[in-house]
């Protein structure tokens, strides 16, 4: 897991000095980094069980969620908002037509209730909206 973090670091157009600062942080607070991996697991893993199509890879904290329409995405961003769930929607320009997304952060800060508070948010959504069963 280690090696899809140092890899996902690298592949960013971070600077050298917060790359370096990154890679201290993982070697000096393991903890940050098994809390990190945590929350990207039970987000992915919840995510897909309840019917979403999570892109990327697994080990990625950054979690597209593909909704496909652009007005849906957009709309469904604004729901989660108002359940205090910040999250960005993407649609054409910055994505294929068709593809458009909710892009999700997770971070080594948030808490497993955190993260089931979020997934929570998106089933109730996406079931209201008959996105998923």
């Amino acid at each position: 897991a280690e090696d899809g973090i140092r890899d996902f670091c690298l592949s960013r157009g971070l600077g050298d000095v917060y790359k370096r600062q990154v890679f201290e942080l993982l070697d000096t607070k393991p903890e940050l980094r098994d809390s990190l991996n945590r929350n990207t697991k039970l987000f992915r893993e919840r995510m897909k069980k309840a019917g979403f199509k999570i892109l990327g890879h697994d080990l990625s904290p950054i979690a597209p969620v593909l909704l496909g329409d652009a007005r849906i995405a957009s709309e469904f961003a604004d729901e989660l908002l108002k359940e205090d769930i910040y999250v960005i929607g993407f649609s054409y320009p910055v994505v294929p037509k068709g593809q458009a997304r909710i892009r999700v952060q997770l971070s080594a800060a948030h808490t497993v209730e955190q993260v089931n508070r979020a997934v929570d948010a998106f089933i109730n959504c996406g079931k209201a909206r008959n996105i998923i069963p």
